[in-house]
């Protein structure tokens, strides 16, 4: 399968998570597309300013990778900041939540997958 990138689902979602402002989602892999293995498969676009608030995982687990820009993450209650090239790995039960405190757009590749047995 191909999917081009006009053909990409693009979302706006305002206060993710109770978080401040608009992050934009574009799911480059929809859940029912995954086979039961995930639900979140996206790039997402934090603009200055905005967040995702603090959330905790049950049942699944979320890795997200910094492509440009700067993230400000709240690691289990640990303030962290990575730059890109990093990533954070919000393991089954764990929490976390994601700020962009700089003046430029920060950029994610997210994957939330479900955690076996």
């Amino acid at each position: 399968m191909i999917r081009r990138k006009a053909d990409i689902r693009v979302r706006n979602v305002e206060n993710a998570q109770g978080g401040e402002g608009t992050v934009t989602f574009s799911d480059w892999l929809l859940p029912e597309e995954a086979a039961g293995h995930g639900r979140t498969f996206s790039t997402l676009v934090i603009p200055p300013g905005a967040s995702i608030g603090y959330h905790e995982h049950e049942g699944e687990f979320e890795a997200y990778l910094v492509l440009s820009g700067e993230a400000t993450v709240n690691d289990n209650g640990e303030e962290v900041t990575l730059y890109e090239g990093d990533m954070n790995l919000c393991k089954d039960g764990a929490g976390h939540g994601t700020k962009n405190n700089t003046d430029k757009d920060l950029v994610l590749m997210a994957l939330i997958m479900n955690s076996l047995g």
